[in-house]
C-alpha cells in the first residue's frame, strides 16, 4: 500500500451469520489484526455461550477484546469506545487495516461513529423504575420504551432489564429518545470505515443457529453456565443462552425446554440484530462464503486513494 489512510474493516452481522470464519480470512489475506466488537466475549469463563474463537482461530489472527476481563468488572459501551480508540492509534502504527468483527450494534456505532454522553444516572429515578420492575415485571416498562423510543424497542434484548430501564431513565431525564443519542452527527475518526455485512436466507441462518446451539450444548454449556450461577444477577450474564439454563437450574422447566427457549431467544435476538444493521445503509452485504468477493470489495475501496 502507498497510502498513509488507515482502514478498518468491520464485519458484522445477526449471530450464527459466519462472522468469525469470515474475519479471520479477511485478516489473513491482509495480515490485519481483529478487534472483536461484542459485549459479551470480552468476558473470562463465557467461551461457549459467547461463541468465542476457540484456540486454532485464535493462533491463526491476533485478536483483541476477547476473555481479557472477569465477568464481575464492569464494562460499558463507552468503556469499550475509548479502549478500542487508544488500541487502534497502537495497531494503526503498524498496520494499514484493522479488521473489528462483531454483531453489537451499539458498540459498532460507539466504535465507527462515536456517541453522546449520556446523561449521569439519576439514583432517585433508576430506584423508582427498578422497583416497578420488580412489583410489574418488565412488561409495563418496555410499553413506556416503545411510546418514549420506538427505534430502540425494536433492536432491545426485551429480556435484560438493565438495559431497558437505562433507556427509560435517560429518554425521561432528558426529553430525547435514547436512539437519537447514537444518532448525533460522527464524531471524527483519523481512520475509514469499511462495513461489511454477513447475509444469510432466514430459513438458512434459524438452520444455523439452531444447530449451534446443539454444539454449545455438546461443548458444555450447561457445565459453563453452572461455573456462573452463582453471579447470574450481573448485567453480563442477562443474556441468551445463560438465563434460559439458570432458570432450569431454579426448577422452572425442563433441559430440554431450556434449549428448545434458547433456540427460540436466540431467532429472535438475531432478527432484532437484522432490524439494527438494515438501518445502516453504509453497509455492504455479502454471502459469508463469498471470501473472494469480499476481498475484492476492500481492496476496491482501498484503491481508490
Amino acid at each position: 500500500m502507498t497510502t498513509n489512510i488507515k482502514t478498518l474493516v468491520v464485519i458484522l452481522g445477526p449471530t450464527g451469520s459466519g462472522k468469525t470464519d469470515l474475519s479471520i480470512r479477511v485478516a489473513r489475506h491482509f495480515g490485519a489484526p481483529i478487534l472483536s466488537v461484542d459485549s459479551r466475549q470480552v468476558y473470562r469463563g463465557m467461551a461457549v455461550g459467547t461463541a468465542q474463537p476457540d484456540t486454532e482461530q485464535l493462533a491463526a489472527v491476533p485478536h483483541y477484546f476477547i476473555a481479557d476481563r472477569e465477568v464481575t468488572s464492569s464494562f460499558s459501551c463507552g468503556d469499550f469506545e475509548q479502549e478500542a480508540l487508544t488500541l487502534l492509534r497502537k495497531l494503526f502504527g503498524t498496520h494499514d487495516v484493522v479488521v473489528a468483527v462483531g454483531g453489537s450494534g451499539l458498540y459498532i456505532d460507539a466504535l465507527c461513529d462515536g456517541m453522546d454522553d449520556l446523561p449521569p444516572v439519576d439514583t432517585a429515578l433508576r430506584n423508582r423504575l427498578v422497583e416497578q420492575v420488580g412489583r410489574e415485571g418488565l412488561a409495563p416498562l418496555l410499553r413506556e420504551l416503545e411510546r418514549l423510543d420506538p427505534d430502540y424497542y425494536v433492536s432491545v434484548d426485551r429480556n435484560n432489564p438493565q438495559r431497558v430501564v437505562r433507556a427509560v431513565e435517560v429518554c425521561l431525564q432528558s426529553g430525547r429518545p435514547y436512539s437519537s443519542f447514537r444518532r448525533r452527527a460522527c464524531a471524527r475518526r483519523d481512520f475509514r470505515t469499511i462495513k461489511i455485512g454477513t447475509a444469510l436466507p432466514r430459513e438458512v441462518l434459524y438452520g444455523r443457529i439452531n444447530r449451534r446451539v446443539d454444539a454449545m450444548m455438546a461443548a458444555g454449556l450447561e457445565r459453563e453456565a453452572r461455573s456462573l450461577y452463582p453471579h447470574k444477577e450481573l448485567n453480563a450474564l442477562r443474556t441468551v443462552g445463560y438465563r434460559e439454563l439458570f432458570d432450569y437450574f431454579d426448577g422452572k422447566g425442563t433441559l430440554e425446554e431450556a434449549v428448545e427457549l434458547i433456540k427460540r431467544n436466540t431467532r429472535r435476538y438475531a432478527k432484532r440484530q437484522l432490524t439494527w444493521f438494515r438501518r445502516d445503509g453504509s453497509i455492504l452485504w455479502v454471502d459469508p462464503s463469498d471470501t473472494e468477493i469480499v476481498i475484492s470489495l476492500i481492496e476496491g475501496v482501498l484503491g481508490n486513494r
